[in-house]
């Protein structure tokens, strides 16, 4: 018999120990939120972390499986990592078998010149050089690995600090580059789950790899000192008490029950519960 790689072990174990947790959860929101139609050609996009390390993993279990023709492309960009951490990005690479593409950008260098904040116009640039470079691929999506975890932390972070009620979307119309769309694949998915999964196949990926973070270690930094990082510590702790909070928040956001609204935003219009009082 066949000895199985090192990549074929860690697919295995999606379909057998964490088809429940990952696996199912994954293919919920892929049918819910309709994420991946006929013909798609989807860039993945890979930062070294766990989670788009899992999304790659997920997204070509998903190509061997379904019957819906769709093409594939794994992209990571170089902002500007230190050599030990892109090395350890193509190791990892090497190792589960995802045939990556790189791209250089100088991301890092120029938020390293700006005292205004650096962290939302790097996610910016991130975001316009992914699209630049999955379009003159020819892709019509990108695909990131936002999960659970990261809708529930984003919106509640918006509530306790941006006096705002905004969800993290499973889809988007990219308003700068016609014809593109972002999608988030594993929006049902946990990280909890995904941690397990990472530990179970004794895997290390980079963690926080900014050079303007101090707080950040090598490998699976959870960074410190961040608005996300106190909403992570105030679930968990709500957790002790109800196991299911997160779930609870998550399933919130998908029943908004705009009779009880005080007021609301819809395509630039603000609308008030008198209007209709």
């Amino acid at each position: 018999m066949k000895e199985l790689t090192f990549a074929e072990k860690a697919d295995r174990s999606i379909f057998k120990k964490y088809r429940r947790t990952i696996w199912r959860p994954f293919i919920e929101g892929l049918k819910s939120y309709d994420l991946i139609k006929e013909n798609d050609s989807i860039a993945v996009c890979i930062s070294g972390g766990k989670d788009s390390m899992m999304l790659a993993k997920l997204m070509q279990a998903l190509l061997r499986q379904t019957n819906i023709p769709f093409t594939l492309h794994f992209l990571v960009m170089n902002p500007g990592y230190n050599a030990i951490n892109l090395q350890k990005i193509i190791s990892n690479a090497e190792r589960l078998e995802i045939p990556i593409k790189i791209f250089d950008s100088d991301i890092f260098r120029i938020v390293e010149n700006t005292d205004r904040s650096p962290c939302y116009l790097c996610a910016r640039m991130r975001r316009g050089f992914l699209y630049s470079k999955a379009k003159e691929l020819g892709c019509n999506k990108i695909a990131l690995g936002h999960h659970k975890s990261d809708v529930v932390e984003t919106t509640l972070m918006g509530m306790l600090y941006g006096a705002q009620y905004q969800v993290m979307m499973p889809k988007l119309k990219s308003k700068n580059f016609e014809g593109m769309e972002l999608i988030r694949p594993m929006y049902c998915v946990s990280e909890e789950d995904i941690l397990k999964w990472q530990k179970y196949n004794e895997l290390t990926f980079i963690g926080c790899a900014c050079p303007l973070s101090e707080n950040c270690n090598m490998y699976d930094a959870a960074g410190g000192g961040s608005k996300r990082q106190e909403v992570k510590h105030l679930l968990k702790k709500l957790k002790e008490n109800n196991k299911d909070v997160e779930k609870s928040v998550f399933n919130s956001l998908q029943m908004v029950n705009l009779d009880t609204v005080i007021s609301y935003k819809l395509k630039g219009e603000v609308y008030n519960f008198l209007d209709e009082y």
